[in-house]
Order: C-alpha cells, then sequence, then structure tokens
C-alpha cells in the first residue's frame, strides 16, 4: 500500500504561538522536533496497517521543518514547494491508497486555536459551497478528485471536528484544545501514540472513508484587506462580491486550487 503523508505545524503539540512556527526563530526548534516527531508516528501506524510506500510532505511555511534522520526506511520526504496547485499534496496521484494528515489546524472562522487560519492570515474565512473551509477540507477534496481517501487527521479538537463533518469515517487525533490564547496539549509521548494508532486503523478502514466532490465548487474568501480583495477580483471569473469579498466558481477541484493559488 502506498500512503501520503502531509504535515503541518499549528496543529501539533506544545505550540501556541506564531513565533514557533517560524523558520529560524529560538521557538522554532522544538517546534518542529514535535513536527516531525508526529510525522514519525503517522508512519509508523501506516506501516503497521501494512503500507509498504511512504511519502511525506513538509506542508509547513517554507516546507523545510522537519528532521530527515528521524524517518523510517521506508518514507520519502518532500521539502520546500513545487508551486502547484495541489500545494499542501504537492505530487498526490491515483497510485496512493490513502491521505493522512498529520499536525493541521482548525480554519480561519473557527476557534479550534490562538493559530487558527486558512492558507494564510490575509483572510477572515475561506468557503466552499457555503461551508467553512479548513486546510485539511481543501486538500482532502484534492485527494477525493483523484480517487483517494482521507483517512486521518490529528491537530486541534475542533478541526478534527471539522473533519469527521465531511468525512464521517476518517481516524481522528486530537493532540491541543484552544483556550483562548492558550493551548491544552498532551505530552509528546501521548499525542504520537495516539497518532500512531490512529494512522493504523485509518488506513486499515480506508473504505468508510469517502468524500463527495460536488460538481461545481463556489470559493469564497472574507479578505482582511479590502485591497486584497480587489486584486483577487481581477482573476478571470472571480466576482467581487463586496469590498471585502470574492466568490469563484469551479467546475473541477483542481481549478479551484488553482484559482486559490493565485488569488489567496
Amino acid at each position: 500500500m502506498k500512503v501520503y503523508i502531509s504535515v503541518d505545524i499549528e496543529g501539533t503539540a506544545g505550540i501556541a504561538s506564531w513565533s514557533a512556527t517560524n523558520l529560524g526563530d529560538p521557538e522554532h526548534r522544538a517546534a518542529a522536533q514535535e513536527m516531525t516527531l508526529e510525522a514519525v508516528a503517522a508512519c509508523q501506524g501506516a506501516l503497521d496497517a501494512g503500507a509498504t510506500e511512504l511519502y511525506v510532505k513538509d506542508a509547513h511555511d517554507s516546507g523545510r521543518n522537519m528532521d530527515l534522520s528521524l524517518f523510517p526506511r521506508e518514507a520519502r520526504v518532500i521539502f520546500d514547494w513545487t508551486l502547484t496547485p495541489d500545494s499542501m499534496v504537492a505530487g498526490l496521484d491515483g497510485t496512493f491508497d490513502a491521505l493522512m494528515f498529520v499536525g493541521y489546524h482548525s480554519p480561519a472562522g473557527l476557534p479550534g486555536s490562538p493559530l487558527s487560519h486558512t492558507m494564510n492570515r490575509g483572510n477572515n474565512y475561506v468557503k466552499i459551497n457555503g461551508e467553512l473551509a479548513s486546510e485539511f477540507l481543501l486538500h482532502a477534496y484534492v485527494g477525493a478528485a483523484r480517487g483517494v481517501p482521507s483517512v486521518m487527521v490529528s491537530g486541534d479538537k475542533l478541526l478534527c471536528g471539522h473533519a469527521r463533518e465531511f468525512v464521517p469515517g476518517i481516524q481522528t487525533a486530537p493532540v491541543k484544545e484552544g483556550l483562548g490564547r492558550a493551548t491544552v496539549n498532551l505530552t509528546p509521548q501521548l499525542a504520537c501514540e495516539r497518532i500512531r494508532e490512529a494512522a493504523r486503523e485509518g488506513l486499515l478502514r480506508r473504505d468508510r472513508c469517502h468524500l463527495a466532490v460536488p460538481e461545481t465548487l463556489t470559493m469564497e474568501i472574507g479578505f482582511k484587506d479590502h485591497f486584497k480583495a480587489l486584486r483577487a477580483s481581477h482573476y478571470p471569473g472571480a466576482t467581487l462580491v463586496d469590498p471585502y469579498t470574492v466568490t469563484y466558481t469551479a467546475a473541477s477541484v483542481d481549478e479551484m486550487m488553482t484559482a486559490r493559488m493565485f488569488i489567496l
């Protein structure tokens, strides 16, 4: 079995500040270590379930956060960015049997964490067909369009609940919970144990993880700055609904993700 694992940092245990997510910041080293350990735990869970090939995407900011030396020999780790519309699941195609998400976080508009956001910090929300969309949902749709089920997600508690709304059969491993500007976190040992178990169970139960792709997808972005909305509205097919809001209707996931790449 061939498994793709996309790894972010804001949803990992122990992180509560933006500074910890920035490459080169003194806080980043510990955060990147935890990001690596949780990614490795997902790899181990996938191997426990019979996976033979693992592709792991460092999907946070620089794309150069994790420690390659800690991964099992079956893993191939993707650093930096392909600059393609599939973004945080770059290279995912129909040859994969399952897609997993580690260290993911609540979207902008959902108070699951002090680090809630969607793709960047320049918007108040992103919606797809009227539903609040997370980075998980955007990329789960990429997987679904290629016939690859999203079987497991770890991150903050509200993000895990959000994921189950769209993929009821998905296995979740909440490792933290937002509390005002704070986060309440599991210890690294317990977080990794739960991620490993969720990854194993998710892969074994992947036939239950169906995400239907709508025939049309209307993406709505509520920008924080009116001038960014104005700029985005010049993308072919985009509409400026009000000074802060842009919509774009796509006939496919690839079309939607291409638009997102240029306007968000």
